[in-house]
């Protein structure tokens, strides 16, 4: 959904960058990683200047920081991900839209068959940090639009 409201403000001729948390998350680590994103990214650009940063790179099996992805300033940027609508982050916000993705069943097994039945395990794990962190967050009732 993220990407495709990328795409769809690109095609208007609006200079947009999206970042997603999955760059900065994993397993053992869903959250904490954010002032990475608000150092590497967020401050530069919202300062004028480029952000960047180095994605988990998963090919070797483990976690470990990737190639360096630099983000041009942009008129829009799109942040996509578990928490970034975080109640730290949403007075910088215009807009938090909120996307349920549905049941969490139907949501896990999209996932598993994104991931492979090898995932199945810790996107279980994920899933039940999601709700605890939905719940105390409050991101879908702070949501300027909800969608599911």
């Amino acid at each position: 959904m993220a990407a495709q409201v990328a795409a769809g403000l690109r095609a208007r001729g609006c200079r947009t960058e999206l970042v997603s948390t999955d760059a900065f998350a994993t397993w053992d680590d869903p959250v904490s990683w954010w002032p990475r994103l608000v150092d590497g990214v967020l401050k530069p650009l919202a300062n004028g200047v480029e952000g960047a940063y180095r994605p988990m790179d998963w090919t070797g099996g483990a976690p470990r920081p990737g190639e360096l992805v630099r983000v041009p300033v942009p008129e829009v940027l799109v942040l996509e991900g578990v928490s970034c609508g975080r109640t730290s982050v949403r007075p910088l916000l215009s807009h938090l839209c909120w996307l349920s993705g549905g049941p969490e069943a139907g949501r896990l097994a999209r996932a598993v068959a994104r991931d492979g039945e090898a995932a199945r395990a810790e996107l279980g794990r994920w899933q039940r940090f999601e709700r605890g962190w939905f719940a105390v967050d409050g991101t879908s009732e702070a949501a300027d639009t909800r969608l599911s």
